[in-house]
Parts: C-alpha cells; sequence; structure tokens
C-alpha cells in the first residue's frame, strides 16, 4: 500500500514511485496489480478479474477499470463517499454500459475510484487519497473518472469507463496524456449509472491510444453513423482562455495540422468569438448542474453533510440555494448559448484545449484550496461548450513543455464515430505530437 499524508493524499515520494514520465503514445511497463495488493487510491475492489467476460468479440483480451458509479451485478456502488458505500446494498443488475463491454469480450478489472458523487474535477478524494498520475508524478490526476484514468495510465486497464459532466473525462486525460471521449448527450445508455446531472450527465471512456478507444467505441455507440463533419474551426480567443503554456502547445498542433495537410483531415479555418461570454455561461451551466444535482442528492445529503469533502461540500450548500427563478434564468442563457455556438459550428469541429492548464502540483492541490478552485473555474469554461450543446468531444494528448496537454476535437451532434476515427488518423500523421 502506497502511503499516504494525513489528508489522504499520496506523499510525494509515493507518487514518483507510481511510475516514471513517460513519452507520449508509450505503454507503462507496470504490470496489473496481484489481487489484494492493488493501490487504493486507484481501485476500491480489484480482481483477476473482478468480472469476467460474458461473450467474445472485439473487445476479448480487453481490460475494463470501471468507475465507482456504475452498477456492477453483486458488487456495491461506493460513489466515492465511504458513508454511501457503508448504506449501499450489491446491486442486482449491471449497468448498461457495463455489460454491453462484458459481452463484446471484455473483462472487468476492477472498480475504480471517483470524486464524491463526480462533482469535482480534480480527483483529490481526502477519503482515499489522490490515484497517482504516471505521466507527471507530482501532479494531480484530474477528476472525477480519476481512478479509471490511472488505472488506464499505469497499465493496469486497457479501457477507463467513466463519465463526463462538465469535463470528467476530458480533464483526467488531458492531465495524464491519454485519449479520452465524452460522447454525444443520450448516445450511450446511463442506466445503472448514479447520476449527478442528468441534463449533462455522459458515459465515457478513457485508453492509452486512439485505436483502442475507438474499439471501444464501436461496441458503445449507435448505429447508423451521424453526420460526418465538413471542415475543422479555431477560436483564437477561445485559446487564449488557457495558460500561455497549453494554448502554445495547441497552437503548434495546429500549426502542424495546416502544414501537413494530411490526407482526410478536416480543412482547418480561424473563426471569431467572443469568449467574454464563457463565465456567464459558466455560471448557468452551474446552476443548472447544481439544481438537478441537489434533486437527486439532497436528501440524503441533508443527513450527511459531515462525510463530504470540503470541496464538494460546498458545491452542494450553493446548489441547495438555488431557487426556480435562477434555474429559468440559467435555463434562457443556455438556450442562447447553444444557439450561438451552433450557429458558429454548424457541421464543423471545434478545436480547443481539453483543460485550461496542465495538471496542477500535489503539493497545490488542497481540497477546496484557491489553486484548484481557479484552475476548475477557468476549464469549465473550455468543457462548458460541449456540455451544454450535447456536442461529443475527443481529447488527443499533443506535446508541451512540463507536463502532458489534451487538444480537444468538439465535433457536431451525433458524429461520434466519426471523431474517433479522426482520432485514429491524427495519431498514425502524429500531426498532434510534434
Amino acid at each position: 500500500m502506497q502511503a499516504v499524508n494525513r489528508r489522504g493524499f499520496l506523499t510525494l515520494a509515493a507518487a514518483a514511485g507510481a511510475g516514471a514520465v513517460l513519452p507520449l503514445g508509450a505503454r507503462p511497463a507496470s504490470a496489473a496489480p496481484r489481487p489484494g495488493t492493488h493501490d487504493p487510491t486507484v481501485w476500491r475492489e480489484f480482481g483477476d478479474p473482478l468480472v469476467a467476460a460474458t461473450g467474445h468479440g472485439p473487445l476479448s483480451g480487453f481490460s475494463v477499470a470501471v468507475k465507482d458509479l456504475f452498477a456492477v451485478e453483486g458488487h456495491r456502488v461506493g460513489a466515492g463517499n465511504p458513508a454511501w458505500l457503508a448504506e449501499s446494498r450489491p446491486q442486482a443488475v449491471t449497468a448498461a454500459a457495463v455489460a454491453a463491454l462484458l459481452a463484446a469480450g471484455a473483462d472487468v478489472a476492477g472498480i475504480a475510484r471517483t470524486d464524491e458523487f463526480a462533482y469535482s474535477l480534480a480527483g483529490t478524494n481526502g477519503h482515499y487519497g489522490t490515484p497517482p498520475n504516471p505521466a507527471a508524478p507530482d501532479r494531480i490526476s484530474g477528476g472525477s473518472t480519476s481512478g479509471p484514468a490511472s488505472a488506464v495510465a499505469l497499465g493496469q486497464a486497457d479501457i477507463g469507463l467513466g463519465t463526463d459532466t462538465g469535463g470528467s473525462i476530458r480533464i483526467p486525460s488531458s492531465y495524464q496524456g491519454l485519449y479520452g471521449i465524452r460522447p454525444s448527450h443520450g448516445a450511450v445508455s446511463t442506466a445503472g449509472l448514479l447520476p449527478l446531472a442528468p441534463s449533462f450527465d455522459t458515459v465515457g471512456w478513457i485508453a492509452r491510444d486512439a485505436s483502442t478507444l475507438r474499439a471501444a467505441g464501436r461496441v458503445l455507440l449507435p448505429r447508423p453513423e451521424g453526420p460526418m463533419p465538413s471542415g475543422a474551426v479555431l477560436a483564437q480567443d477561445i485559446v487564449d482562455v488557457a495558460s500561455t503554456e497549453v494554448a502554445a502547445s495547441v497552437r503548434r498542433a495546429v500549426a502542424g495540422w495546416r502544414r501537413d495537410r494530411v490526407a482526410d483531415l478536416p480543412r482547418l479555418r480561424t473563426v471569431r468569438f467572443d469568449a467574454s461570454v464563457l463565465p456567464g455561461w459558466v455560471r448557468a451551466f452551474q446552476t443548472k448542474q447544481g439544481v438537478e444535482a441537489w434533486r437527486r442528492w439532497g436528501p440524503w445529503v441533508s443527513r450527511h453533510w459531515d462525510s463530504l469533502n470540503p470541496d464538494v461540500r460546498a458545491r452542494f450548500e450553493t446548489a441547495s440555494a438555488y431557487t426556480s427563478a435562477d434555474l429559468a434564468a440559467a435555463e434562457r442563457v443556455l438556450r442562447e448559448a447553444r444557439d450561438r455556438v451552433d450557429d458558429l459550428l454548424g457541421d464543423r469541429i471545434l478545436l480547443l484545449p481539453s483543460a485550461s492548464s496542465v495538471a496542477p502540483t500535489r503539493e497545490e492541490a488542497s481540497i477546496g484550496g484557491p489553486a484548484i478552485e481557479e484552475t476548475r473555474a477557468q476549464t469549465f469554461q473550455l468543457t462548458c461548450l460541449a456540455g451544454l450543446t450535447g456536442r461529443c468531444a475527443v481529447s488527443i494528448p499533443i506535446r508541451s513543455r512540463t507536463a502532458p496537454v489534451g487538444l480537444c476535437l468538439v465535433g457536431p451532434r451525433g458524429s461520434d464515430r466519426h471523431l474517433l476515427d479522426l482520432a485514429v488518423r491524427v495519431a498514425a500523421a502524429g500531426v498532434a505530437s510534434r
């Protein structure tokens, strides 16, 4: 078991032992842990496998780390909170997405950690510790799909099944140099998933390479395919929401896209967008998210305030105070925002950073601390664009100076399979990694 400090975080020494910095696209050398020896910051339950595949198919031989929000028959759902876990009962039916992966030949390696109730983007869970980030051992993992992302990065699972409401797939993918997809809203069944905000919740997944990401998509995503994107666009002021380092990395990747003119990559053009509207859109998004989260979790949270980490408690306290007038105003803003983005993009792909910065350091990442909250606020300006429009989004790792960065491709609703194909072509061409 790795050492944790009194607040439940891995010590820097333990974090450094979790894995060395990896080149982009490299597979970690670490093997899956033996049952009983697994890192408890990554896994709540682990087996050999925990649940065997129920069929044979395109995912035979693959293993899956399942975020601790999905029902797995015979196992409890912990939702990142010990009090919730203590009151949970073994599930009678496996969640639809998990069942689909099992039927396609994948084994469930285990149930992996999440931020409490998926109401965070950092991965810093004070109850169980912060999972390691093998690509940047001194930095946090990102969340709330924290355990599955770390399991994949460590080579302990091939696919990390998680959720993305406000960025919870894209951010750990960006922070750890992984590939991840937030599908079009409603494209993948949420049956058997503990919700946070159903208007924005999606079932997504993470992989070390684009081909594996696409293989899972061919199982989980519906047919027929939606529209083929007609091109790609870049808005410089959206890119400038990110830190100088991240913005420079995105611009280098986009310059490679333009320079190399790789066959079958969409034609790219620059568009104008007034990024000053984004903080208001984030407030509207978070208001609606908070209203829905309180509707789902409020009765339980009201009896268990002291069980919550400070950051998640603060969000629920804010959510509990929203009024019907607040919700109505937020919904007006969200409708206007969706119309504006749809008018801007049409059936084209938007290129932007997956997160506003590289992962904060573990030293900076006190739960609810100013560094985390500031990073969350900036990143939400980028991640909300897919969430409020219901569009699909794929995060692709790109090169940067200090730590992993993600380039996000936000595609038209229903173009998920095309976006995954594009991610494979971009990876094969090496455009984003130069």
